[in-house]
């Protein structure tokens, strides 16, 4: 018997979903958020466990291996563990992981860890106090030390990921390279994408990745690897180390061709591309108690309807979301 499979007009198979569970954040990075933003969504337009479970139910049925729990800063979530125990246990799932900032992984990494969650993304653009306040606005030791608690706990594999910005820690790439090989991570670079102000502004910064790969293979070979996870990042392994390094360039080198994820924004919008506003509500479709064969209806529906790709280096103005509220 042949596996459900969700595919948009152009072919492409929707296998992983980025969900976000909420859009306030304890850092405020330069690229991400305003200073002094408060337009986050109020808790009662927040989707509940109940319906993200319901939502993830639907799309494992259709084919879905992936779904990485995303933010604002996910861990901020009440009941977070809750949630991702109950999403773990759903047939079909293969793969639960997390994009964090790290701030409050101490805590909360056996918990999460306990509950099925198992590769983990960490923002981390500076290993230099100074810098990384300039950036954040918030403090690097306790970062560093989620990132150690988590591998401690068992977290495999555990990813780096770090924007560089020019006159503020491009200087620091030799360093971040040590400190993954050195941990066992992962470094995985990524450009700015242009979303509202502050996205267009960091992207204004932001180095442009191919140029970054090309320095890096003046010194040393780059050798390209498969590893495991549903995203569009391009690996590649230092030859003569264990130490891997991807490249995710959403602008100088995009993957819209080859694009099979779909967002969930914490109120229950379907986001079907970052930088394209074709979208598809589900809150209310939810809370009026729409089946699970309806759902599955819809959605097969509104993918349809995913564009071709983004337009951002042609149009950058277009989408004036925040990364923050786009589920990251």
């Amino acid at each position: 018997m042949s596996q459900p499979a969700l595919t948009d007009a152009l072919g492409r198979r929707i296998e992983y979903l980025r969900l976000s569970v909420t859009d306030r954040c304890d850092l405020r990075c330069t690229y991400c958020l305003p200073k002094g933003f408060r337009g986050f969504e109020a808790p009662d337009a927040w989707l509940t466990l109940d319906e993200i479970v319901q939502v993830v139910r639907v799309f494992t049925a259709l084919g879905v291996r992936h779904v990485r729990l995303t933010g604002g800063e996910p861990l901020l979530r009440r009941d977070l563990p809750l949630l991702a125990a109950r999403l773990a246990a759903l047939p079909g799932l293969d793969d639960l992981s997390l994009s964090t900032n790290g701030s409050r992984l101490k805590a909360l990494a056996k918990p999460l860890h306990a509950a099925g969650v198992r590769r983990l993304n960490v923002s981390l653009d500076s290993l230099r106090p100074d810098v990384f306040r300039q950036i954040t606005g918030g403090r690097l030791d306790p970062v560093l030390r989620g990132i150690e608690a988590a591998q401690q706990v068992g977290f495999a594999p555990i990813r780096i990921n770090t924007l560089l910005m020019r006159g503020v820690n491009d200087g620091e790439l030799d360093e971040l390279i040590a400190y993954c090989s050195t941990g066992g991570f992962t470094l995985r670079l990524i450009e700015a994408m242009p979303m509202g102000a502050t996205g267009q502004s960091a992207a204004g910064h932001s180095l442009e990745l191919q140029d970054i790969q090309r320095r890096l293979e003046q010194r040393i070979e780059l050798i390209p690897e498969r590893l495991p996870g549903g995203g569009p990042a391009r690996y590649y392994r230092l030859e003569g180390t264990d130490a891997h390094i991807g490249f995710i360039s959403p602008r100088s080198r995009h993957f819209c061709q080859t694009c099979n994820r779909v967002r969930l924004t914490v109120d229950g919008t379907l986001l079907l591309c970052l930088g394209r506003e074709q979208s598809a509500p589900l809150r209310a479709l939810l809370r009026a108690g729409i089946s699970d064969t309806e759902l599955s209806a819809y959605l097969q529906r509104v993918i349809a309807l995913k564009p071709e790709g983004h337009h951002f280096n042609e149009s950058p103005l277009n989408i004036d979301r925040f990364m923050a509220v786009s589920g990251g």
